[in-house]
């Protein structure tokens, strides 16, 4: 699932996982190998790619089937690819992974097609010919296939059968853009502006044209251009006659033959350029001067084809390459290959008729394997450009594809079949994709009616998006590794009847209930009984222990749980749901209170950054987002220390992390060709250093004064112009937007090298410091960058923040250094819900995603958004949970970093994305095990609700590790006594990335090694049933929790002092 919808970092990870996982799969080894592969492919890695094909070649035995695709994968990429190789040599390359594909499978009509291609490349235009004739026999007739032949034609100077092969590609596909252009280019070329225009047109409409702007250019110049030029007779003799569904230009085709491309009654007989002919030749006498022209351009080319036919077969016969006739067959015969091709794809009436379903036809594997490189997304190659007068239309790079995600779903099809468009990445000089079309297809032993039933009951029990096991049903309907025992890490307290997965017998999948799960789970039971998915409430009653429970109690009431199964580590509060995103609050807000006032606090002197009140009113919940003014001015801070200059001079090799943007106004995000609003917010990551991004920002502001010079002297010599002022004016709101670089990530950590600038920010308030007892994130004991460390930002105007929360909802602290302001969008913790409803409808990751809201859509939706400026002096706070982004409007730098404020609020939102992400499988930075057990040795807590939760967390762990203590003892496991150092950082499981706390397990080899790489027990599980590639390190002793368990009580409320 996360591959169709193009999350790849999360699909990677689910893939790795499925890989070490040792319990039944419905996809082999060596099928998640490929789908590791292509990921990388598709993620641009192409050296991890290559070694990864290679390396899943070597396998003993592989089936002929993946052998076949990933020879495939290898070709096509050899061929797009400028990073592995000259282009002779990887051409070379390409055919022979080809040829071997199609040696282990014949019958892929892919496969013929990509070699055809190369061929096509090379100047071998006889064999790319008989490569896509291969091609159209052996799978369904291809949009890609047809304009690439349309393309060969017109590089052999044959009009007429180039019309006819684009014709059968746009039948084909109506939005295929690039045989639009190609078609428009050859009107064009035979002196049909008029038909040319008509085409670009429809091109600019297709589904994936990136090249919208370039093309309304053309088309201007053939409209002006048709102005100051008389009316000539076009070369190819066409009379205007209607236009087939997409306006297209059809003049040679009569219109019978129209209907016949798509008339099933029609289809086996469609009229061909020799058909043709005859009609003309019959009506001989009764022909117009345009139809007699006609009749003897085909007449003479009839001839010079029959000519070419013959030559080229004697040629083909007799095996001589050194001459290449122009095709071995005649386009008569390729027309009737494609009625029949469009008879076939128009059949499966349950498609969509722009999809190129070629799961069947090309056999590919049944079992999962995606077949790459499908014909749709594949872009045209240099042997796009024709000879004539295409040199007159600019270069084009030419993407076609489907949808604007790149995923189209196939329902119709009994198996299921899925196909993915990866982001095609296209060369200057080539139109090649080097991430072909994707067929992901389902187990046809799982039947959907089984799933369905799955599904409903599941749902029944619980949404969908409460739990994981919810979306393990989902992800085996898209053919995705359902890891059932991750999904006890996190649910399992709270469900009991919807854990299924794809590795639970097939033949009881409808009829799943805690007795069969239970047997389930007896069927692979081992000797030790660590890993049961028996749920947590079942085994220790809600009421058995309590926070106010003694440690005695506590162990006693955990006492031989290991040999009925482990509860999990969720350390969510007592009685309360799995987290999920919140409901829109009701009711809505009125229209006029969706721009509310931004709470701002005006500082005159430093006794007002003091005051106590200021901290309360911050962290106050009911106010998302405070603007503190002055506050450098009020506290005397030097700001000139995180100034540019300063920065070279104090370290002018520091590494910067830039950012590549498009400069956009700011309240609005638009596509690359600037055709339409969208949430997605992508940028290119790379690295400089601070002297080079200083040179880099001092030329933005240099070109910027000369720019603004230029549009005063062009106003005062036309006044009547629009204001030219730096600032988007809000007209101009399409692109072509100009590029620029965003400098951030910036640590400034190292105390030694900045130590000016830290000692500095001691002067602030203790609440809003980086370190101080009052701040949580100054007990975890270790760093986090960026969080609990200062980071620096260097901007131009336009770089962008895009939109976010902070790491497990912490508060956050910016100041912004100058000159230049900012300009902010916030809206309130209680909406987040909401914009993740969003950013799943706009194929986005709430958490991982880049993206921009749509404040317009926001509004519409009743969400309230705070919008105000940040200038130079001016202290931003965002409270927990509040998102926000953020925009610069001038040259400048801003400083920030994240604070942990002492209330429950805090600690409950911390909480609360710490197992949220733990079901959306990411990462949180924040270990909240780690920093509630300092936090119980460090800190005093007199807050009632505080205190409950950390005792709570507290609870649950102890809880957790002794179960798995005595589970372990139990099966005879060894505990070995390991250790922490000072300052030794929380531990994360290799494998899933959750939090490991106490007991860490480790493979042999590691622990051999001491390099300690961490498993959580569910991963070490997976690996080996028995445990028996793992040894088990132990870094508390049990006496030392329990002590700070008993010794972390309540302490008696005081009155608040001055922070």
């Amino acid at each position: 699932m996360f591959k169709v919808n193009t999350d790849y970092e999360s699909s990677l990870k689910h893939f790795r996982l499925a890989l070490i996982d040792c319990n039944p799969c419905t996809l082999s080894s060596v099928e998640i190998q490929f789908h590791i592969a292509h990921l990388y492919e598709t993620q641009q890695k192409y050296h991890f790619a290559k070694e990864a094909y290679e390396q899943l070649l070597q396998t003993e035995n592989l089936p002929a089937q993946v052998k076949a695709t990933v020879l495939q994968q290898l070709g096509w990429m050899h061929h797009n690819v400028d990073l592995l190789g000259d282009k002779a040599t990887k051409e070379s390359y390409a055919i022979q992974y080809l040829q071997k594909s199609l040696e282990a499978d014949p019958n892929s009509g892919l496969s013929w097609y990509f070699l055809g291609r190369c061929y096509s490349s090379i100047g071998k235009v006889q064999d790319a010919f008989i490569s896509y004739r291969q091609s159209i026999d052996k799978s369904e007739a291809s949009a890609d296939t047809w304009c690439s032949i349309g393309v060969l034609y017109q590089q052999q100077n044959q009009p007429m059968d180039a019309l006819q092969a684009y014709i059968c590609a746009v039948q084909l596909d109506h939005g295929h853009a690039a045989a639009w252009m190609d078609l428009g280019t050859l009107y064009e070329s035979c002196n049909q502006p008029q038909d040319a225009i008509k085409c670009y047109l429809n091109a600019t409409r297709g589904k994936n044209c990136s090249n919208t702007s370039s093309l309304a250019g053309r088309i201007k110049f053939l409209q002006a251009s048709k102005a100051h030029h008389p009316k000539t007779e076009p070369v190819l003799g066409l009379s205007q006659t209607p236009m087939l569904q997409q306006s297209l230009p059809v003049h040679m085709i009569h219109s019978s033959q129209v209907d016949g491309l798509s008339s099933p009654a029609e289809r086996k007989r469609t009229s061909s350029p020799t058909k043709h002919l005859e009609q003309l030749r019959a009506n001989k006498d009764h022909l117009n001067p345009a139809q007699k022209l006609m009749l003897e351009q085909l007449e003479s080319q009839f001839v010079l084809m029959q000519q070419v036919f013959h030559k080229g077969q004697s040629s083909h016969m007799s095996g001589s390459n050194d001459e290449q006739p122009p095709f071995s067959t005649g386009p008569a015969q390729y027309l009737q290959a494609a009625s029949v091709g469009i008879q076939k794809q128009t059949g499966h009436r349950t498609l969509p008729s722009n999809l190129v379903t070629q799961g069947a036809a090309l056999n590919h594997i049944s079992s999962h394997i995606a077949t790459s490189g499908g014909q749709q997304g594949i872009n045209l190659t240099k042997e796009s450009k024709p000879s004539g007068n295409r040199s007159l239309v600019p270069e084009i790079s030419r993407h076609a594809g489907d949808t604007p995600n790149g995923c189209v779903i196939a329902k119709g099809l009994s198996n299921h079949v899925q196909q993915l468009i990866a982001e095609p990445v296209c060369s200057p000089n080539h139109g090649d994709c080097t991430s072909p079309d994707l067929l992901i297809s389902d187990s046809p032993q799982i039947s959907a009616t089984v799933i369905g039933k799955v599904s409903e009951k599941t749902s029944n029990n619980h949404p969908p998006v409460h739990t994981k096991t919810d979306n393990s049903v989902t992800s085996s309907h898209s053919s995705m590794i359902s890891t059932t025992t991750s999904s006890t890490k996190s649910t399992a307290q709270t469900v009991t009847h919807s854990v299924i997965g794809l590795n639970s017998p097939q033949n009881n999948v409808h009829k799943v209930n805690r007795e069969e799960l239970e047997n389930l789970q007896s069927s692979t039971k081992t000797n030790l009984p660590i890993i049961s998915l028996k749920s947590g409430p079942q085994i220790i009653p809600s009421m058995s222990v309590s926070i106010y429970s003694s440690s005695t109690e506590v162990l006693k009431a955990c006492r031989n749980l290991g040999k009925n199964g482990l509860s999990n580590s969720r350390i969510f509060f007592e009685k309360c749901p799995p987290p999920r995103p919140p409901t829109s609050p009701y009711p809505p807000l009125p229209k006029d209170k969706l721009n509310p006032p931004t709470p701002s606090i005006y500082l005159e002197n430093k006794r007002d950054a003091f005051f106590p009140p200021l901290h309360q009113f911050c962290t106050n919940p009911k106010n998302p987002v405070t603007v503190i003014r002055g506050l450098a001015g009020a506290l005397k801070l030097d700001l000139g220390l995180f100034s540019t200059k300063t920065l070279v001079e104090a370290n002018n090799e520091h590494v910067v992390e830039v950012r590549t943007q498009l400069l956009q106004p700011a309240d609005e995000n638009w596509d690359p060709t600037g055709t339409k609003k969208i949430w997605r917010c992508e940028s290119n990551r790379s690295h400089t250093t601070i002297a080079k991004y200083a040179q880099y920002q001092a030329s933005s502001f240099q070109e910027s004064l000369r720019e603004e010079n230029e549009k005063r002297m062009q106003h005062k010599e036309c006044s009547d112009n629009e204001s030219t002022s730096s600032d988007f004016s809000g007209k101009r709101r399409k692109g072509p937007f100009k590029t620029i670089k965003f400098g951030t990530n910036i640590d400034l950590s190292d105390d030694k090298k900045w130590k000016l600038q830290l000692h500095e920010l001691t002067k602030l308030p203790a609440f809003v410091r980086v370190v101080s007892a009052g701040n949580l994130l100054s007990h975890l004991g270790h760093t986090i960058l960026g969080m609990n460390t200062v980071q620096l930002y260097m901007k131009v105007p336009g770089s962008r923040t895009p939109g976010h929360q902070e790491n497990n909802n912490f508060c956050s602290v910016n100041i912004n250094i100058g000159p230049g302001d900012c300009e902010w969008f916030v809206v309130p913790e209680d909406y987040w819900g909401v914009l993740n409803d969003f950013c799943e409808k706009n194929n986005l990751n709430f958490l991982m995603s880049s993206w921009w809201p749509n404040l317009e859509e926001l509004y519409e939706a009743n969400v309230p958004v705070y919008r105000f400026i940040q200038r130079p002096g001016d202290l931003v706070w965002i409270n927990a949970g509040t998102v926000h982004w953020v925009q610069a409007v001038g040259w400048c730098n801003n400083i920030a970093w994240n604070v942990g404020p002492l209330t429950a609020c805090q600690y409950k939102l911390a909480v609360e994305r710490y197992e949220w992400n733990k079901l959306q499988n990411v990462k949180s930075l924040v270990p909240m095990v780690h920093l509630s057990w300092n936090m119980a040795r460090n800190i005093k807590v007199s807050d009632p609700r505080l205190f409950e939760m950390i005792k709570y967390c507290l609870l649950k762990i102890l809880k957790q590790c002794q179960t798995l203590r005595e589970a372990l003892i139990a099966a005879g496991k060894e505990i070995i006594w390991h250790g922490r150092t000072n300052d030794e950082p929380a531990h994360y499981c290799n494998i899933c990335e959750v939090e490991v706390f106490d007991l860490l397990f480790v493979t042999n080899e590691s622990n051999s090694q001491k390099t300690y790489i961490v498993h959580c027990q569910d991963c070490a599980r997976k690996t080996s049933g028995n445990l028996d590639n793992f040894v088990v390190l132990e870094q508390y002793k049990m006496e030392d929790l329990i002590q700070v368990y008993e010794q972390f009580t309540l302490a008696p409320s005081i009155s608040s002092s001055s922070s």
